[in-house]
């Protein structure tokens, strides 16, 4: 069972009871400055500045807050410069965590990311030690009564999908990154709602972790997330469902 889907199901859950809206906010902003900054700012032309407003919609952020941060992005206004950064290393029970970054101070970063991986039984790693697990893949979760198999796998094949998976009541479909907005539009197309749909960091393998290792990976992951510089999380940890909804 993926580690990544059962992740990504539990912080659909939690994200509707916690509500961070201006924490969201402020990473979605940031997504769209720097999408903005690399690729331009018209979203018919620039695949990454796309799949940022469109979650930035699906948070319902307003269209002006969308707009402003592409104007900074393109120089229109004046903004913070981010850099990208990412930062690799390690969990409790060995668990791989592959961290991506924007930020407009890397040594404040890499202060705080040391700090929540030490204080959470982790430890921050050289560049290259966790990321030859991971592979760049589009992704989408959707619900399993949401939909047929049959009929997910054949639009999803169709419009170009690697593999659709079942896993802990959920669909998983995979493609390659530059196949994800073509089965996008086929799952919209179709009105299939889904739980999650990203570009995103998957793991070849697992690491299986229970009992108190497993709670405090999450506690970890949580951390991570919390970190106001932090934008995405990825771990290959396999979390027992039990200890991710009693947290």
């Amino acid at each position: 069972m993926s580690g990544h889907s059962k992740w990504s199901s539990i912080k659909h859950k939690k994200g509707a009871a916690d509500a961070k809206r201006g924490k969201i906010f402020t990473k979605l902003i940031k997504e769209i400055t720097i999408a903005a900054r690399v690729g331009g700012g018209d979203a018919a032309g620039n695949p990454r500045l796309r799949t940022a407003i469109q979650a930035a919609k699906s948070e319902n952020m307003p269209k002006e807050n969308i707009e402003r941060a592409i104007k900074k992005g393109t120089g229109e206004l004046e903004g913070v410069n981010y850099e990208e950064s990412f930062y690799e290393g390690y969990g409790p029970g060995g668990a791989a965590v592959f961290v991506e970054s924007l930020t407009d101070n890397r040594n404040r970063t890499v202060a705080d990311i040391r700090h929540i991986f030490s204080k959470n039984g982790g430890s921050l790693g050289e560049n290259g030690c966790v990321s030859w697990m991971f592979s760049k893949k589009g992704y989408l979760n959707i619900d399993k009564q949401a939909v047929n198999e049959d009929t997910l796998m054949e639009i999803a094949i169709d419009a170009g999908a690697e593999d659709v998976r079942e896993d802990d009541g959920n669909y998983e479909i995979l493609t390659a990154p530059e196949d994800f907005e073509s089965v996008k539009k086929a799952i919209d197309g179709a009105s299939i709602p889904y739980l999650e749909a990203s570009i995103t960091m998957y793991p070849a393998t697992t690491t299986n972790l229970s009992g108190s290792e497993a709670e405090q990976m999450v506690r970890l992951m949580e951390s991570l997330e919390d970190c106001d510089d932090v934008q995405k999380v990825y771990t290959n940890a396999d979390i027992p469902s039990e200890i991710l909804e009693k947290m």
